[in-house]
């Protein structure tokens, strides 16, 4: 299997990770340069530092509308939660981070369940996507294949978030891991195009 040099870094993430990050988007190629375990990924809507100054990939991945784009993540390290895929037209009009029920702890608020929309609409892909809650090793492979919609787009934003239970919160992503992917769609002049994605 071959991979772009902007993720090639990312591949010692299946070496057990001591602390801190938790996934690494493999596919498609990541906006930002990630370090081995898939950091930084705190900030919403798409990881990153407060500051900027993470670099950039530079990398659009072409797709065509209507037709399925392969998703691959790693999970650095262990925890139980789901994920979700949104796609916009600019970051900024990403959805907000799911919605959290807490519990108090000692040590602050614990995430304890986050609202999944089962019949998600734009910017939503698919929402409650790869739910676990049973432990396993770092390293543990996520894939699935999503349905592009049929629209034109110089470039799109594709986010890929982790929502995690049984976590404290913190300043910068609350309960939510962040990465994203910048994809160049081309309408299928073949297939009816899709609403609600803007212009």
């Amino acid at each position: 299997m071959k991979f772009h040099p902007a993720t090639l870094a990312l591949l010692a993430v299946f070496i057990p990770a001591e602390a801190g990050s938790h996934f690494a988007l493999m596919e498609p190629v990541p906006t930002l340069v990630l370090d081995a375990r898939g950091n930084p990924q705190k900030p919403e809507p798409c990881g990153g530092t407060t500051s900027g100054s993470t670099a950039p990939t530079g990398v659009v991945t072409p797709v065509t509308g209507g037709a399925q784009l392969h998703i691959k993540v790693v999970e650095t390290v262990y925890h139980p939660g789901h994920y979700r895929i949104a796609l916009a037209r600019q970051a900024m009009d990403l959805p907000a981070d799911p919605e959290t029920v807490t519990r108090d702890t000692e040590k602050g608020p614990y995430s304890v369940s986050a609202k999944i929309d089962k019949a998600p609409k734009p910017p939503v892909l698919v929402d409650g996507l790869w739910v676990h809650d049973v432990r396993f090793e770092p390293g543990k492979v996520w894939e699935t294949d999503v349905r592009i919609p049929n629209i034109d787009c110089e470039k799109c934003t594709l986010q890929v978030i982790q929502w995690m239970a049984e976590h404290g919160f913190n300043a910068q992503g609350g309960y939510t891991y962040h990465h994203c992917a910048e994809v160049k769609i081309t309408a299928d002049p073949k297939v009816k195009r899709d609403e609600g994605w803007g212009k």
